[in-house]
C-alpha cells in the first residue's frame, strides 16, 4: 500500500507529534527527538518533514497565541490527522510482520 509509506525521519516526526500531543510545535518537536534519540536534528530538515507530512495530509497545523517573547509571531502547533494515524499503524504493522518473519536462527550468533 504505497500511499501510506513513510520515510524513517517522517515516522519519527509523526510519532513525536503524537508524544507531545497539544504541545507539538517546531522547537518542542526538535528537542524531543534530540533527547529521546540522542540525534541532532537541523531546523531545516524538521521544517521540510513537517511541510511534507502536512502536504500528505498526515499532519495539520494551527497558529497559537502571539507573544512578545516571539516578537509577535505565533507558534505553529501540529496534530496528527486520521490518515496520519493510519500511516503510523501501517508502518508499525509492516515492521511487526517483517520482524515476525525472521527465522530465530538468523539471530543466533
Amino acid at each position: 500500500m504505497k500511499r501510506y509509506q513513510l520515510g524513517e525521519f517522517e515516522e519519527v516526526v509523526l510519532l513525536t507529534v503524537g508524544i507531545l500531543y497539544s504541545q507539538a510545535y517546531g522547537v518542542s518537536i526538535k528537542k524531543e527527538i534530540e533527547t529521546r534519540l540522542s540525534r541532532k536534528v537541523s531546523v531545516g530538515a524538521l521544517q521540510s518533514a513537517l511541510c511534507r507530512l502536512e502536504q500528505k495530509g498526515y499532519l495539520q497545523s494551527h497558529a497559537g497565541e502571539s507573544t512578545l517573547k516571539r516578537a509577535g509571531r505565533p507558534k505553529r502547533y501540529f496534530e496528527i490527522t486520521v490518515p496520519g494515524k493510519k500511516a503510523l499503524e501501517y508502518a508499525r504493522g509492516t515492521r511487526n510482520e517483517l520482524w515476525e518473519a525472521i527465522p530465530k536462527v538468523a539471530f543466533d550468533i
